[in-house]
């Protein structure tokens, strides 16, 4: 019985690495992503088209301290999740959201759509992994 409960502990610990640690990646890999569909949608448009392509990069460094953020909720969303606290889901975005307003609220570089894109990917990686580890802890 003790294998079994050390085979949950290590399942656990091992998807809320790759939910906290590898989610970053998976945010980077949708703004690459994001950033790409302006210049098809402003063929037309050279000159537009560059000026939207990068946008959201820049828009990083209005944003500080980022990736430790996204960290840090990916982890929040993972646990309360994991402890069957949903709520603290809706908790983590409220703190998150009234922390970054003013940054948002005063930018028109982007950081925005950098807020709620990056948001929105890593609370969804966050809850597939918790997912993913409350069903494999489910089958012992």
């Amino acid at each position: 019985m003790v294998w079994l409960t050390v085979a949950k502990a290590a399942i656990v610990v091992v998807l809320a690495a790759i939910g906290v640690l590898a989610g970053g990646r998976v945010v980077l890999a949708v703004f690459r992503l994001a950033e790409r569909s302006p210049a098809r949608e402003l063929e037309g448009d050279p000159e537009a088209a560059q000026q939207s392509i990068g946008q959201l990069t820049r828009a990083a460094a209005t944003l500080r301290g980022g990736q430790w953020i996204g960290m840090l909720e990916r982890l929040a969303v993972f646990a309360t999740l994991l402890a069957g606290f949903g709520e603290g889901l809706a908790v983590a975005m409220v703190l998150k959201g009234f922390a970054r307003y003013p940054e948002l609220k005063a930018s028109s570089t982007g950081a925005a759509e950098r807020f709620i894109i990056g948001t929105f990917v890593s609370v969804l990686f966050a809850s597939g992994c918790a997912g993913l580890a409350i069903w494999l802890t489910s089958l012992f």
